[in-house]
């Protein structure tokens, strides 16, 4: 018999602005944040972070009890998202604008393309 490892997530109704703002508030974090917005989802040791796991499971504990992320377990991997529609129904438009201030600019400040 095997167990699953259950994650806090708190519901929709009670993501709270503060929570989620002191989830963001870590470059790491905003690392991690931005891997999930270009990727979709994850595992959890593919985001290319060089941080001991105990730091990095700390982050994504941060993030996920923040609302910020969702984490689910699929066979030993565990599989992190964005809780993008979550995050858009409660504040609309808060993470697109913390992710476009964080986009790749260039030289005279303007959003990079990787469309060349």
């Amino acid at each position: 018999m095997s167990t699953m490892r259950m994650f806090y997530h708190p519901d929709r109704d009670s993501l709270d602005l503060a929570s989620i703002l002191h989830a963001l508030s870590d470059p790491v974090r905003l690392r991690i944040v931005q891997s999930l917005a270009q990727s979709g989802e994850l595992t959890c040791g593919a985001f290319g972070i060089d941080a001991p796991k105990s730091t990095l499971s700390h982050h994504f504990k941060v993030l996920r009890e923040g609302g910020v992320i969702r984490t689910r377990m699929e066979g030993v991997h565990r599989i992190v998202s964005l809780r993008m529609e979550d995050l858009n129904a409660r504040f609309p438009g808060l993470v697109q604008a913390i992710l476009t201030v964080l986009a790749p600019k260039d030289a005279d400040g303007d959003l990079k393309s990787d469309l060349g």
